[in-house]
């Protein structure tokens, strides 16, 4: 072999020696011990690494569990997709006890179906959410609602939310549903919310997130909330779950009894709930002077005749 080779070689294999001795060192160093308990907690959670927990990963999740747990608190920290299992499990390792956090379930919020908000238009494009957003408004002309591509179908790894052919709006399934927040993220026009499941699952809430006024949005959807204020009125003193913004009616879930009363109010019935709310008893009517003279004028004559 020629002796330029052996030597290139020889010098390149001292270099590559030299290096791998000077990153041995650095690496031994700097070498950051990670506590052991992470990687055990990090077995007990499922492992989907959805961020539904607000962290990246179940790694980063058991991490912040590991601190809290130094803290002798780990409240506020929940694994939607684990559930309550999960959290007893983890909560069993460290010691602590783990409050049952309120179940949740995501949301759709818009009504705009095909009926009540029928197409203007047709889309040629790629058939995706996010990318229909960024190039119109949608077919019916709604620049608030949904768009009906099922990017948050794509999103989903649980089959917990499917596209209804019907209406062309996605439907949640509640008892599929983790709270993962992935649907969440996928919708470019923010109409998908996680909120508590309710007592007894009873759920209201409102299906529009148009901030337009009355008049011009419901040129594009009949079903869109107005602004009107009368779900308002009707919610009891004592709990005031809504508010009205940019005129757009808001119901808080912290709030909210599920009384129902605001739901056959709504003039163009974008309040939903998930139970069939008691009908109001009508007004009784109050007889004016003029009735009450015609009545004892009926009863004269009958007397008479």
């Amino acid at each position: 072999m020629d002796p330029i080779i052996l030597k290139s070689i020889a010098t390149l294999g001292a270099i590559a020696a030299g290096a791998a001795i000077i990153l041995f060192f650095v690496a031994k160093k700097f070498k950051v011990e990670e506590d052991p308990r992470i990687e055990e907690v990090t077995e007990l959670l499922p492992g989907a690494n959805c961020g539904g927990c607000g962290f990246p990963g179940c790694g980063g999740f058991a991490n912040a569990l590991i601190k809290g747990a130094d803290n002798g608190d780990i409240a506020g920290l929940n694994c939607p997709p684990g559930g309550e299992d999960t959290m007893s499990a983890v909560g069993s390792y460290l010691g602590l006890e783990v409050a049952a956090a309120a179940p949740t379930t995501a949301v759709i919020r818009c009504g705009g179906t095909k009926t009540k908000a029928p197409s203007k238009m047709d889309y040629d494009g790629p058939s995706k959410c996010s990318v229909a957003h960024a190039l119109f408004s949608g077919e019916n002309g709604c620049a608030y609602g949904c768009l009906g591509l099922g990017d948050c179908v794509d999103a989903c790894e649980y089959d917990a939310i499917y596209m209804d052919e019907e209406t062309g709006l996605p439907v949640v399934i509640p008892d599929k549903c983790t709270s993962c927040g992935a649907c969440v993220r996928a919708c470019p026009r923010d109409i998908i919310e996680i909120r508590k499941r309710g007592r007894k699952d009873r759920r209201v809430w409102v299906a529009c997130m148009n901030e337009e006024k009355g008049g011009v949005a419901m040129k594009n959807c009949k079903a869109a909330c107005i602004g009107c204020g009368k779900c308002y009125r009707e919610c009891p003193d004592k709990v005031r779950a809504i508010t009205i913004e940019n005129n757009l009616a808001f119901i808080d879930t912290n709030k909210c009894i599920a009384c129902g009363k605001c739901i056959p109010v709504c003039p163009t019935k974008a309040i939903l709930a998930t139970f069939e709310p008691i009908k109001p008893k009508p007004k009784p009517v109050v007889p004016t002077t003029e009735d009450k003279v015609k009545t004892e004028t009926v009863r004269t004559k009958a007397v008479q005749s």
